[in-house]
């Protein structure tokens, strides 16, 4: 087999997608299955995945200083699938993987993830240069496909209902979990907590791009209406990068903020992040929608009481490890939140568990899958 793998996500800061193809682009470089592996990412090749982290951060700034953004997005796509049919022209035979939705023009045949539908469910929540990308080149992945990948059986039967993709040609791989995500002592993650200033403090971690879909405007508004000796006590740490449409999020932190019950800690390197998941004294991800939930795999698997939203995929990822709230009931997210922090009795049930379903999920066992899935799609 002959792989040629698009790795545009591989782009600091990492997000969901950009975890997800860094380790598939590591994985299946161990694959003695795969005769032949390249990378493609903006216009060039690039040697291997680590390249792609350093070659594709000059092309972010790029994107995040130049003016009509619209139109450059659309040029640079265009100019993209050129460079990549041009570059491509001498190869054959080659499947191309489109770890992020959308096929370039030319690479037949092809394979592509699709990792939730949120721009059908929740337009509102999404710049409208990415619906409007997405509405137009969508369709035309989704036809040339010889196979969709989705992260969860929710999502499959998203694809199935609102693009109505014959439910043979999707195949469910769900993502796994690094192994420096583990229980760990107060010992070993103090000099990391020491640099957050979240030594000897038991916070409440929540971890997600500052975006509308990650409900952060109510979790913040469920946690102010906690009691305030168990806000004192259990401050809200809320690490993730800058997203978009963050205006009501904003208006609820700043009068907590300002009494130090909810710390934002911004974007936090990886090589940090295990320590401030095993760090936490809890973790709460109720998000309106996802097509995996990854934060909640690494939050079981570092051994931390997790509480997440009933809907979506959540359910699958967390199995009966988590605590389940409704993530549009603020009361009900409020006493969720209560519940995590208080009840010492299904918090100390709920660290097992945890690790127990954090340990049926691999990356490993994704990349198996995924080349499974190649294989479908050559027959097809």
């Amino acid at each position: 087999m002959n792989l040629i793998l698009g790795v545009d996500a591989i782009v600091p800061p990492l997000t969901g997608i950009g975890h997800y193809a860094l380790h598939l682009a590591r994985g299946l470089h161990c694959r003695t299955d795969i005769a032949d592996l390249r990378y493609f990412a903006g216009w060039r090749w690039l040697a291997d995945p680590e390249q792609a982290l350093a070659a594709n951060q000059v092309l972010a700034v790029a994107q995040r200083r130049i003016p009509f953004k619209s139109l450059a997005f659309k040029l640079y796509q265009l100019a993209r699938d050129a460079a990549f049919r041009w570059q491509s022209r001498s190869l054959h035979g080659y499947l191309f993987h489109a770890p992020n939705y959308i096929l370039p023009t030319f690479a037949d045949p092809g394979i592509a993830t699709i990792h939730d539908l949120s721009h059908l469910r929740y337009p509102q929540f999404h710049p409208r240069e990415r619906i409007a990308y997405l509405e137009r080149r969508l369709p035309d992945t989704l036809r040339r496909a010889g196979g969709l990948i989705s992260d969860s059986a929710f999502i499959r039967q998203e694809i199935i209902t609102l693009l109505g993709v014959a439910p043979h040609r999707i195949h469910v791989v769900p993502l796994g979990v690094d192994p420096v995500f583990h229980p760990r002592s107060t010992v070993e993650v103090r000099p990391v907590l020491d640099r957050y200033r979240l030594a000897d403090v038991p916070y409440l971690l929540v971890v997600a791009t500052l975006e509308p879909r990650k409900n952060l405007a109510c979790t913040v508004a469920a946690y102010a209406r906690l009691p305030a000796a168990l806000r004192q006590r259990y401050p809200l740490a809320l690490a993730g990068a800058p997203g978009w449409l963050s205006e009501d999020l904003e208006r609820a932190i700043a009068p907590l903020e300002r009494t130090g019950q909810v710390r934002r800690l911004g974007y936090i390197p990886q090589d940090d992040l295990p320590m401030i998941y095993a760090g936490a004294f809890a973790f709460a991800y109720p998000s309106l929608y996802e097509g995996f939930g990854l934060p909640v795999l690494e939050a079981l698997a570092s051994g931390i009481p997790t509480l997440i939203s009933d809907r979506a995929s959540l359910p699958e990822v967390a199995g009966d490890a988590a605590l389940y709230v409704d993530p549009e009931d603020v009361d009900d997210l409020s006493a969720g939140l209560e519940r995590l922090l208080s009840d010492d009795a299904w918090r100390a049930t709920a660290v097992a568990a945890g690790l127990q379903q954090a340990g049926r999920f691999s990356w490993e066992r994704c990349i198996d899958q995924t080349v499974a899935a190649y294989r479908a799609a050559l027959d097809a």
